[in-house]
């Protein structure tokens, strides 16, 4: 998407109100303060408002480099009070625990709050809107709106309606999505995880396999992925890169002559017998330490932020040519 299309604001002086404030909600509150949004941000953990200012803060430059024009922390409030937070809004952006009770409660209390126009959306990784949405009178009204972390840079989100949802609200959730920048999709099974999470264990599993039979460190194995798969899916993706993998005869060659050894390595037992335990766990975290130790959190996200955003633009220049 182009950095025109991106500063459109279409949304523009809309009111979201973003239900937790950690590092997702924080990310969620900078991406719509670019896109010209009044955002409330609501959580009672003490000292929230710093906490949130500062990744605002930390996430402008990136922002900025993405093409949008400011980041107005003039159109940021914070109201501790469920209920006065939801009141105005015309959406609700919801990041709190990944604790299912927890939801169902919270969302009753925002639906008897909020205005019935409200778009409801839930950045949650993995529980869908139908079991979030039990003990709502309109549990239709509730969808999925998952982001790839940091939501004001990946540009994926998970739009994933619940049994109940009707198709003019799941359309005008994308749609919302897209007019700040994001690719949204609609994933049309409520499976566990979604798609994207899902991809995420999968090939993590056979990293941490890899690295616990110790066939592989954690560094080299990070440098494998960004100096192959990483750059390889990001653009293509897994089935396009196959389909060209097969040369003139497209994915129906990468069929017959490669997937058989594939279909063999899914059937590697280390690999699929693969467990957090106490001894893998250590094993990990003193490898983590001393790949990466050395530089601090907010270094190593600046970095990422910078090549994520390097990426970002580079595609985005190749996809606006005519």
């Amino acid at each position: 998407m182009s950095n025109e299309v991106k500063r459109s604001l279409k949304v523009a002086r809309q009111n979201i109100t973003v239900i937790g404030g950690g590092v997702i909600g924080a990310s969620w509150a900078a991406l719509f303060l670019a896109n010209g949004m009044r955002v409330t941000v609501t959580d009672p953990m003490p000292g929230i408002e710093q906490k949130v200012l500062a990744y605002i803060d930390e996430a402008t430059p990136s922002l900025l480099a993405l093409g949008y024009t400011e980041v107005d922390t003039g159109s940021l409030f914070f109201e501790s009070d469920l209920a006065r937070a939801v009141a105005g809004a015309d959406y609700v952006q919801e990041n709190g625990p990944e604790r299912l009770e927890f939801k169902i409660d919270l969302w009753s209390e925002i639906e008897s709050a909020a205005p019935a126009s409200a778009l409801l959306l839930s950045s949650s990784s993995g529980i869908g809107a139908t079991r979030q949405s039990v003990k709502l009178k309109q549990p239709g009204r509730l969808i999925i709106g998952h982001p790839f972390n940091p939501p004001h840079l990946m540009p994926l989100v998970e739009v994933v309606p619940g049994e109940k949802t009707p198709s003019e609200l799941t359309a005008k959730a994308i749609d919302f999505y897209a007019t700040i920048g994001k690719v949204a999709l609609e994933i049309k099974q409520e499976v566990p995880g979604f798609v994207a999470n899902r991809l995420q264990s999968a090939i993590f599993r056979e990293c941490v396999s890899l690295v616990k039979r110790g066939v592989v460190s954690i560094k080299d194995l990070d440098k494998v992925v960004t100096s192959s798969l990483g750059i390889r899916w990001a653009t293509g993706g897994p089935f396009l890169s196959f389909h060209l993998g097969g040369g003139d005869g497209g994915f129906a060659h990468f069929v017959e002559h490669l997937a058989p050894g594939m279909e063999s390595r899914w059937e590697d037992e280390a690999s699929r017998n693969v467990h957090f335990d106490e001894d893998t766990k250590k094993m990990l975290l003193d490898q983590i330490g001393e790949a990466y130790g050395a530089a601090s959190i907010t270094q190593l996200n600046t970095d990422r932020d910078v090549k994520e955003v390097t990426i970002i633009n580079g595609l985005a220049q190749i996809h606006d040519k005519p």
